[in-house]
């Protein structure tokens, strides 16, 4: 979802000469991490030859991954820490070397913090299709080439397959939480339900128990805005040079999937009618400040994101159903034998209360009965990465026994 930095929660409706100078440059073919780039804190971990669910498979996929804070003798306070969307395993910590961005969760991870670093370990991994380590489109398949629009067709449950082939490889047998907002909260979800006795508490923020018609919609639009760029060529953009990748198609995808994770109200009293210059926008050739701040955030997003993998991602989202295959949704949801906080937020129009209010009606063993907590705030679904004190005082909750 929505990566957050100082420059994006700043009062200012403007674009910054700082930011402005960000975009200088041609964006590459692909913003997608390679082997040649500086690992950062990336640490890697393979799981071997994967199948999913789809009877497909590769012959090896890797999982980058990332930690803080140090595994007990018992290795009993181990935590699972799932990223959305566009998010990676670089949850916290400055932009950096082989890190475009700072941290995503840097006011709910680290010592004395929600998931205090001082009794946790927590674990970071970048999902299965995503493009910053771990094994997705933008990886090289056995001839040498990128693996493209070849690569497999992958739902949330190969996702959390390929978590726990990576639990395994690390040694860790059992979660004391899985904590996931968003995609990552389908992914937190989806782990309860496949490996109940490896969770012992679970946290899902801002998710649903299935991406609606709605939902899937919304996501259709942006996946044909990256498929009709004329310079997609089908998926294969890898060779191309500068500027000759999909990042208009991939900027305009992004511009679309801001707009559901922010909330109207935020944007209007962020931004009104303001124009971003002296030049006018009724037919002068300018801008407004909207226009501008999507601009800015779609075209940032090209230098750290790869198209091909934005595609297998949103199709995963559209894949979420926690009750296919098992009965329905109640039937499914019944199976979670942690303990569970369900987050949602007032203003969501993404995934919104409704969504959560059915995890927590179903799941057997909630912190608040049968309701989500629900935390006001102007965000939208981006107010889980935002709302730092009211996401740390619900985590806090949880993590307390």
């Amino acid at each position: 979802m929505e990566w957050q930095t100082s420059a994006d929660t700043a009062p200012s409706s403007f674009i910054t000469d700082a930011q402005a100078r960000t975009l200088l440059g041609k964006p590459p073919a692909s913003g997608a991490w390679k082997e040649s780039d500086h690992p950062g804190g990336r640490h890697f971990a393979g799981i071997g030859a994967f199948t999913f669910e789809s009877g497909e498979s590769l012959p090896y996929v890797r999982i980058a991954y990332e930690t803080w804070g140090e595994l007990s003798p018992d290795g009993d306070n181990a935590v699972l820490v799932l990223h959305a969307l566009t998010g990676d395993s670089h949850a916290v910590g400055p932009a950096s070397a082989g890190h475009l961005t700072a941290g995503w969760w840097q006011g709910i991870i680290g010592p004395g913090k929600a998931i205090d670093t001082d009794r946790w370990f927590v674990v970071v991994p970048n999902m299965l299709g995503g493009c910053q380590g771990t094994t997705g489109p933008a990886s090289l398949a056995p001839d040498g080439a990128e693996w493209g629009p070849r690569f497999p067709f992958t739902s949330i449950r190969d996702q959390v397959n390929a978590q726990a082939a990576f639990s395994d490889a690390i040694g860790i047998d059992r979660w004391a939480a899985v904590v996931g907002g968003s995609m990552g909260g389908m992914q937190a979800l989806e782990w309860a339900v496949m490996f109940p006795h490896r969770v012992e508490r679970l946290a899902v923020l801002a998710a649903p128990p299935h991406s609606t018609a709605d939902q899937i919609a919304l996501n259709s639009v942006q996946i044909e805005a990256v498929r009709t760029d004329p310079l997609f060529r089908g998926g294969q953009y890898y060779d191309a040079g500068d500027g000759e990748g999909p990042h208009r198609g991939l900027a305009l995808a992004r511009r679309m999937a801001l707009l559901n994770y922010r909330s109207p109200s935020e944007l209007n009293v962020r931004f009104e009618r303001a124009w971003q210059s002296g030049i006018s926008p009724l037919g002068g050739g300018g801008r407004f400040a909207v226009e501008s701040y999507l601009d800015f955030h779609g075209n940032k997003f090209t230098r750290r994101f790869d198209a091909n993998s934005y595609i297998t991602l949103v199709e995963a989202m559209n894949s979420h159903d926690v009750g296919r295959g098992r009965g329905g949704q109640a039937a499914a949801l019944s199976r979670v034998a942690a303990r569970t906080l369900v987050v949602g937020i007032d203003s969501d129009r993404l995934f919104p209360v409704e969504g959560q209010e059915q995890i927590a009606y179903h799941v057997p063993d909630t912190l608040d009965g049968r309701v989500p907590v629900v935390i006001r705030s102007d965000f939208g679904h981006d107010g889980f990465l935002i709302e730092d004190d009211a996401v740390s005082a619900q985590l806090r909750r949880l993590l307390a026994g």
